[in-house]
């Protein structure tokens, strides 16, 4: 039998990690001084502290002793622990999916707000479902009807968090190229051109479009996103979609660049209105 999956991290797996690594770092000590010193495996101590295997509550305990956490810090880090393994947005199907795209869903699920630059496509929160499966049948051609099926019924099912009771905050700023790009074929561009325009509508979403004319920007080096959470103490979080593989970014300096970089493509881009007045031209156009 092939070899279960492990679950992908979640939110809570993320801060259990990043406050374990800085308690670490406050007492100075290695990973090897703090293997000696508790007998925890050494390749188990560098799993914890990537968030990617939740730590026993005997190891967890072990950890917070050598650290010298206060009481605060003790009980905080254990009710974390106790729900860091918390998986229910997962479906069954998820398994087939690509694993940084499934933890990738459940941090989407989890975050406050999102901000997200492309360059080539209409974000996935605001893909009509025709223009998902042109999309995702031309990026991978070699992709069999049901995985293409699955990945389109994934994207569909992540824009409940648009309309939830609390939705999500969607900040999305696209290159002019993502609308011009004829995905599907004329009807569908004009459907998806309708349905943002719609989508700009609730307050809960923005969309900014960088024009052609703008000319060269901070982001032509490819698309990303950027997630926060409702509780402050969970770490910021960004995604990089590239050839070489997904990457998930957490450090400060890279929170900080890619912040950054995201007010500068604020300030490059059109308004809202402007955006949407763009919106209205093309979808005219494919009429």
């Amino acid at each position: 039998m092939p070899e279960k999956r492990p679950n992908p991290p979640t939110v809570r797996l993320r801060r259990l990690a990043a406050e374990l690594r800085r308690l670490r770092t406050a007492t100075a000590l290695t990973r090897e001084e703090v293997t000696a010193r508790t007998n925890i495996n050494a390749a188990t101590l560098y799993r914890i502290e990537k968030a990617r295997a939740r730590p026993q509550k005997r190891t967890l305990l072990a950890l917070l002793d050598l650290y010298g956490a206060t009481e605060a810090q003790r009980a905080d880090l254990l009710a974390v622990q106790s729900g860091s393994n918390d998986q229910g947005w997962l479906r069954p199907y998820h398994s087939e999916l690509p694993e940084e795209y499934t933890a990738y869903i459940g941090f989407e699920t989890e975050a406050r707000t999102v901000r997200n630059y492309e360059s080539l496509f209409v974000p996935g929160l605001a893909q009509t479902e025709p223009y998902a499966q042109a999309v995702i049948r031309g990026v991978l051609p070699t992709a069999s009807q049901k995985e293409v099926a699955q990945r389109v019924q994934a994207r569909v099912e992540r824009q409940v968090l648009l309309t939830k009771e609390h939705p999500l905050r969607l900040w999305s700023i696209v290159d002019e190229a993502a609308l011009r790009r004829v995905v599907g074929g004329r009807d569908v561009m004009r459907g998806q051109a309708k349905h943002l325009l719609q989508l700009m509508e609730e307050p809960h979403v923005t969309f900014q479009v960088i024009p052609f004319e703008k000319g060269a920007h901070a982001a032509m080096t490819g698309s990303f996103v950027h997630m926060d959470f409702p509780d402050p103490a969970d770490p910021e979080l960004v995604y990089v979609d590239t050839p070489a593989g997904d990457l998930f970014l957490e450090s400060e300096a890279e929170m900080r660049r890619y912040k950054s970089m995201f007010e500068h493509l604020q300030a490059v881009a059109v308004g809202p209105d402007d955006s949407a007045a763009l919106l209205t031209e093309i979808a005219a156009a494919r009429d």
